[in-house]
C-alpha cells in the first residue's frame, strides 16, 4: 500500500500517469478558477443520502454511489489522489478519502498541504471545467470503517454501565465550544456524546497546511489516553471533520478507527439519545 499522504512534489511528477485520478473537492467555482492540471471535481455532499434531512449520512444506495464515482472516472484499479484547501475545507478531503476507503478502493491518498501548498510553491494550475472519462467502479464495502446511530447508542449504554471502558474510545472532532454546548443550524440540543473525548480536528496542520510530523500526532493521541489496540469512533456535526480525524489517526498508526457519519446532526435530533454538556 502507498503512503496515506502524497507530497505536492510527488503528485506533480505523477501527473499524466495512466490510471491516476486527481480529485479536487473544493466548490466548483474555486475549481474553475484554478486547479491541479487534469483534476476532476466533486464535493462530499454529492454522496449524501438524498432522502434524509441528516446530510452527513452517506447515501445507503450503493448502486448510486457506484454510478456517480464511475461517471467521475474513478474505477477500482485507479490510483486516486484527493486534495482541497485544508484551512477552508472543514476536513472534506478526509471525508472523500474515508468514503472511497469504505467503498473498497485500494489505492487512495491525500495531498499533503493540498491546494494551499501547491499554490504557495508556484506549481502549475489550469482553469475551467473538468472532463472526466467514465470508468467502472464496483463497491466492496468495509463495514469496519463506519458506525451507525444504533450501534453507537449500544456502546454508550454499555459504557454507562461500566463496560467497554478500555477497549473503545469515542472522539468528538468539533471545536471545544461545540463540545461544551454551542449550537449551530439544524442542531436542537447542544453538548456531546456521553464519555466522548474532545480532540479538535484542526490542530494537526503546519503553517503551510501540511500535516504535522507523525510523532507530534502520536503525542496528542497518547495524551488523550488513546492506544493503538482500541476501537476508536470519531464524530463531529456531519461526519466530515471526523473523517479528517480518522485520516490523521490512521496516518499516526491507529488502524481500528470508524466514522459516525450521522454525527451530531443525527444524535442531537433524536430526543431519546443521551447527551452531556
Amino acid at each position: 500500500m502507498p503512503s496515506l499522504f502524497v507530497t505536492t512534489e510527488e503528485l506533480e511528477k505523477a501527473l499524466g500517469t495512466p490510471g491516476l485520478v486527481v480529485v479536487d473537492v473544493r466548490p466548483k467555482l474555486e475549481f474553475i478558477a484554478g486547479h491541479v492540471p487534469g483534476s476532476i471535481q466533486t464535493v462530499w455532499r454529492d454522496f449524501s443520502d438524498p432522502y434524509s434531512d441528516i446530510k452527513g449520512l452517506l447515501d445507503p444506495q450503493t448502486s448510486r454511489l457506484e454510478e456517480k464515482l464511475s461517471a467521475l472516472g474513478i474505477g477500482n484499479e485507479n490510483r486516486v489522489v484527493v486534495y482541497t484547501d485544508p484551512f477552508d475545507s472543514w476536513g472534506s478531503e478526509g471525508r472523500i478519502y474515508w468514503m472511497l476507503s469504505y467503498l473498497g478502493l485500494q489505492n487512495v491518498q491525500v495531498v499533503d498541504g493540498g491546494g494551499v501548498k501547491w499554490k504557495r510553491e508556484g506549481r502549475k494550475t489550469e482553469m475551467g471545467l473538468a472532463s472526466p472519462t467514465a470508468a467502472t467502479f464496483r463497491a466492496s464495502i468495509r463495514p469496519e470503517l463506519i458506525v451507525l446511530k444504533d450501534e453507537l447508542k449500544t456502546l454508550v449504554d454499555s459504557r454507562a454501565e461500566g463496560k467497554c471502558l478500555e477497549s473503545h474510545a469515542v472522539i468528538d472532532a468539533r471545536s471545544p465550544k461545540e463540545y461544551n454546548g454551542a449550537m449551530g443550524p439544524g442542531i436542537p440540543r447542544g453538548g456531546h456524546v456521553p464519555s466522548a473525548i474532545s480532540i479538535p480536528w484542526d490542530q494537526f496542520f503546519n503553517e503551510d497546511a501540511s500535516i504535522k510530523p507523525k510523532e507530534e500526532l502520536q503525542r496528542v493521541f497518547r495524551e488523550n489516553k488513546l492506544t493503538e489496540d482500541q476501537e476508536i469512533i470519531c464524530y463531529c456535526t456531519g461526519g466530515v471533520r471526523s473523517a479528517w480525524l480518522l485520516t490523521v489517526l490512521q496516518f499516526a498508526g491507529y488502524s481500528k478507527v470508524r466514522n459516525y457519519t450521522g454525527s451530531w446532526w443525527e444524535w442531537s435530533n433524536d430526543a431519546s439519545l443521551p447527551i452531556e454538556t
